[in-house]
């Protein structure tokens, strides 16, 4: 998906193809024109970005819209095909009400950063090997990724939501430090099934270990990959 902001599509798309998929970047007016289209693809990849600049809140605009024209398709896409957010597209997944638990009922949010402004930095993060996320199986307890963001901590409605996420392993990146605030530290969470994740670092951002500011290894591929490797071995499609 791409347009009206989004920025991050070419870098998305370049990392799906490096994956073993194959990435077709449609236009968010295109999709909402016909969206029996989106039925037509095995996953859905919102990217990172200011879609409609972020006007309204992050990813609010775009929220809203894919809500009125696509929440039919997304309720039935979401329980069988996996979908991920990045940044701004964990932003519109938290607005849309499709993360933590899919229901289109909004019970999270991603505030303004503890600090009050943006941050552009690289990070590292701790993966929870019990999450049943299939976009992250394959990849290190420990791994760095870069972030860049104005609004990216995450927030629950309450406590005993907060536990729950914890205890059901939906919490599936935490950051090693207190970056922005974020409850938990957690910087990317999945709904109960584990096909619906999002993240507010960047995969598509560190796919080459050239890539990194600093030697160490590249981990961001293993994103796309997991999810093909899913989509090939235990759904027999050919991405």
């Amino acid at each position: 998906m791409w347009g009206d902001g989004i920025n991050c599509e070419n870098e998305t798309a370049r990392a799906v193809s490096l994956a073993g998929g194959e990435a077709d970047k449609v236009h968010v007016n295109d999709l909402l024109a016909n969206p029996g289209r989106l039925n037509e693809y095995q996953a859905l990849v919102i990217p990172g970005g200011f879609s409609f600049g972020d006007h309204l809140g992050s990813g609010q605009v775009l929220a809203l819209k894919l809500e009125m024209n696509l929440k039919n398709e997304l309720k039935q896409f979401v329980k069988t095909r996996p979908v991920l957010g990045i940044c701004n597209g964990f932003q519109t997944l938290i607005k849309l009400g499709l993360l933590p638990d899919a229901d289109f009922q909004r019970s999270c949010a991603l505030v303004k950063n503890e600090q009050g402004h943006f941050i552009d930095r690289w990070i590292e993060v701790e993966r929870n090997e019990k999450s049943p996320c299939i976009w992250t199986r394959d990849l290190p307890a420990r791994f760095a990724l870069p972030i860049r963001h104005g609004e990216g901590r995450f927030v629950c409605r309450d406590e005993s939501l907060l536990q729950r996420l914890l205890t059901q392993n939906q919490a599936v990146l935490r950051y090693t430090e207190d970056v922005n605030g974020a409850q938990a530290q957690i910087a990317g969470v999945c709904d109960p099934s584990g096909l619906v994740f999002a993240l507010m670092p960047h995969p598509e951002a560190a796919v080459h270990d050239w890539h990194l500011p600093y030697e160490g290894e590249a981990w961001g591929l293993e994103f796309f990959k997991s999810a093909v490797n899913y989509l090939n071995q235990e759904m027999g499609v050919t991405v």
